[in-house]
């Protein structure tokens, strides 16, 4: 792969050349890219359990054989509407949960460094890839160098209507119509929490820095996202370990990812 790729401006003609970093050499590594989200998504979980006691804080307990009745726990007493009711055992109302989820499980999954680092530079180098980033589902219609790199104008937009006519005329106009169409409304307990539409995954646009303007607008539009280069993850461009999303990278992130670290993974230099 030649690492010349042309500067778009944000009108989409071409301003000039840049050579790419390195890590645009890194290997192709689905298998690690996969293993690193699984893992990483687990970082997100939230531990969850039961009241131990709960279901059993009740007086009950079993009334033995020869009154033709189960031998299951019964609540204790007469004289109320709770009575002889069953108590205190799973599979019956009001009762304990069978097997509750427990708080103290470990649900929280470890990462190697360096092959964290290793999926970060592969995800990175298949940004460059157009059958990687077809595969997804992305419409790139006429965009025909990859990876796209802008000129550093982009980091200045701190509006999503002016981040939105820089996406079109960067040929990305019928990704964000894509898009558009993938979103479909939630029902049930998602919703009440405030998820009330699932939207689908468009252009994400790396930046230098976080405290550039255009951070401001990420999510503005419907499966846009802005990172940062510090920030840059495995989740960010590989969403659900499914191929490469479509990636824009200013010349300021270019720069930076020029510093990445040098690792020897089983003895190949990626």
């Amino acid at each position: 792969m030649s690492l010349n790729v042309g500067v778009l401006n944000l009108d989409g003609r071409e301003k000039n050349t840049t050579i790419l970093p390195e890590v645009f050499k890194s290997v192709y590594r689905p298998d690690v890219i996969h293993k690193v989200c699984v893992n990483m998504l687990s970082h997100r979980f939230q531990r969850q359990g039961r009241y131990p006691a709960a279901g059993e804080m009740v007086s009950a307990e079993s009334r033995n054989t020869g009154l033709g009745m189960a031998r299951i726990a019964r609540a204790r007493g007469d004289g109320f509407p709770r009575a002889g009711q069953a108590a205190g055992v799973a599979g019956v109302r009001h009762g304990r949960v069978a097997h509750p989820p427990e708080s103290w499980k470990k649900i929280y999954k470890k990462v190697n460094k360096k092959e964290k680092n290793l999926a970060l530079r592969s995800a990175i180098a298949a940004t460059a890839r157009r059958d990687l980033i077809e595969k997804r589902g992305h419409k790139v219609g006429t965009i025909s160098n990859f990876p796209i790199v802008v000129s550093n104008d982009i980091e200045s937009v701190s509006m999503a209507k002016d981040l939105k006519k820089t996406l079109v005329s960067l040929g990305m106009g019928e990704d964000l119509d894509r898009t558009d169409s993938l979103r479909r409304a939630r029902s049930g307990l998602a919703r009440r929490r405030g998820r009330k539409n699932r939207v689908g995954y468009s252009t994400l646009v790396v930046t230098g820095s976080e405290n550039d303007k255009i951070c401001q607008v990420s999510g503005s539009l419907p499966g846009v996202h802005v990172r940062s280069v510090r920030k840059l993850s495995v989740l960010d461009l590989v969403p659900g370990s499914r191929h490469i999303r479509l990636t824009v990278y200013s010349e300021n992130a270019i720069e930076k990812l020029r510093d990445v670290k040098q690792y020897k993974v089983s003895g190949i230099c990626i």
